[in-house]
C-alpha cells in the first residue's frame, strides 16, 4: 500500500510540473505574435503585387464604417483581405517556418496534432477563427474566404462558401442582389455562382478586367466552374466541421487542462494531508 501511495504522489507531482510547463508556454505566448517574419516579395505567390497593405491598415479596413451598406462592405473587405493577407507558396517551405503549423505557444494542442498525427490540415493549419486568422497573417483561398465570410457573418450579412476544384470564393447575398467575391485574388463579381456557371467567360474577362493581366487562375475557375460545377457551405462551421469544432475547444482546454494538471494534486494532497 505504501508504495501504491508514493507512486500516486509521485504521478500527481509529475502531473503538476507538466501542467506548470504548459502554463508557462501559454503565459509566454501571450506575448508572442503569431505573424511569421520574412514575408518578403520572394516568398510571396504574387511577388511586389503581394501584401499591398499593412497589418495595422487591414486592421483598420476591416472595420465597418459608419452608414457604410452591406454591399459596400463586402466590396472593401473583399479587396482588403487580398491585400492584407500574404500569398505563402502553401506547400513549398517547412510548416514551422511561416507558422503554418500552429506553435506550441500559441496552442499547444493544435501543435501536437500537427507534430503527431499524419493529418496534413493539422500540418499546415488553416484557422477557422477569421481573427486568429487575421493575426497570422498568411493563407491561401480557403483561408481568405473563411476570413470573409466569418467577418460579413459578424456584419449580419448573409453568404454561403462556394468551392469550385481548386479554389474557393465566397456569395453575398445582398437585399437586391447577389455577388461572388474572391478574397484571394481580390475580385468582387457583380452575380451569383449559378450566373457565371452559366457564362464562364464573363468570369474569366471580369478576373482579367479588375487585376489587369491575363494567367492561368481566371481560367481555370471559369473551366471548372463550367466543367465541373460548384459545392455551396453554410459557412465555415458548414465547410470545415470537425476543425471548426475542434478548434473552438483547443482554445478552450489550452487553459483548462493545465489548470485542472495543477490544481488537483493541490487538492489530493491537500486532502491526503492529516491534520495537525
Amino acid at each position: 500500500m505504501k508504495g501504491l501511495m508514493c507512486a500516486v504522489k509521485v504521478g500527481l507531482s509529475a502531473t503538476m510540473v507538466l501542467g506548470c510547463v504548459l502554463m508557462a508556454i501559454n503565459l509566454y505566448g501571450l506575448n508572442r505574435d503569431i505573424r511569421p517574419e520574412g514575408l518578403t516579395p520572394e516568398v510571396l505567390r504574387f511577388g511586389e503585387q503581394d501584401l499591398t497593405m499593412s497589418p495595422l491598415e487591414l486592421n483598420k479596413a476591416i472595420v465597418r464604417q459608419s452608414n457604410e451598406s452591406d454591399e459596400d462592405y463586402a466590396r472593401r473587405l473583399t479587396l482588403a483581405l487580398a491585400g492584407g493577407i500574404a500569398h505563402v507558396e502553401w506547400l513549398m517551405y517547412d510548416p514551422d517556418t511561416f507558422h503554418q503549423r500552429v506553435p506550441v505557444w500559441e496552442n499547444f494542442i493544435l501543435y501536437l496534432m500537427g507534430v503527431l498525427t499524419s493529418i496534413p490540415e493539422y500540418e499546415r493549419y488553416h484557422f477557422s477563427n477569421p481573427h486568429r486568422s487575421l493575426a497570422r497573417g498568411i493563407g491561401i483561398c480557403g483561408d481568405a474566404s473563411m476570413t470573409l465570410s466569418g467577418l460579413l457573418d459578424e456584419q449580419g450579412i448573409a453568404n454561403t462558401i462556394i468551392t469550385v476544384p481548386g479554389h474557393v470564393m465566397v456569395e453575398a447575398q445582398l437585399s437586391d442582389k447577389t455577388m461572388l467575391l474572391d478574397a484571394d485574388f481580390g475580385v468582387v463579381l457583380e452575380h451569383g455562382v449559378a450566373y457565371y456557371q452559366q457564362h464562364p467567360e464573363a468570369l474569366a474577362l471580369a478576373y482579367q478586367a479588375q487585376l489587369g493581366r491575363v494567367n492561368d487562375g481566371e481560367l481555370m475557375i471559369a473551366n471548372e466552374l463550367k466543367n465541373v460545377g460548384y459545392q455551396v457551405w453554410n459557412g465555415t462551421s458548414h465547410f470545415i466541421t470537425k476543425k471548426y469544432y475542434f478548434e473552438k475547444f483547443a482554445y478552450v482546454a489550452k487553459w483548462l487542462f493545465p489548470s485542472l494538471m495543477i490544481l488537483f494534486p493541490l487538492w489530493w494532497m491537500r486532502r491526503r494531508t492529516p491534520p495537525e
